[in-house]
């Protein structure tokens, strides 16, 4: 498996939040299996976002798509975001 990792500052965490919840059925078209949502601890409208896919290209593919650059700017997202593909290389749970 592997994992797309965002980071991003947003205008209202709740707003963006809203967005993003709408945006599910078109993750799940582009292998989504999971995200987890992460807000900082010193500034709430800075959102990181570990999303775990089945590939790295349907990944790259979601993050080329029209339908994710109409929803962060519908969300509020302030600025490029910061972004990570990774694979992965070890899983230990506790």
């Amino acid at each position: 498996m592997a994992a797309l990792i965002v980071k991003h500052r947003v205008a209202n965490f709740e707003a963006w939040k809203t967005q993003f919840d709408s945006m599910k059925p078109i993750r799940a078209k582009h292998g989504w299996i999971s995200t987890h949502v992460f807000r900082d601890a010193t500034d709430p409208n800075v959102v990181t976002i570990v999303n775990r896919v089945r590939d790295l290209a349907g990944a790259k593919a979601y993050g080329a798509s029209p339908e994710l650059r109409e929803g962060m700017s519908k969300a509020g997202v302030q600025g490029p975001p910061e972004i990570s593909f990774v694979e992965d290389a070890a899983d230990d749970a506790y």
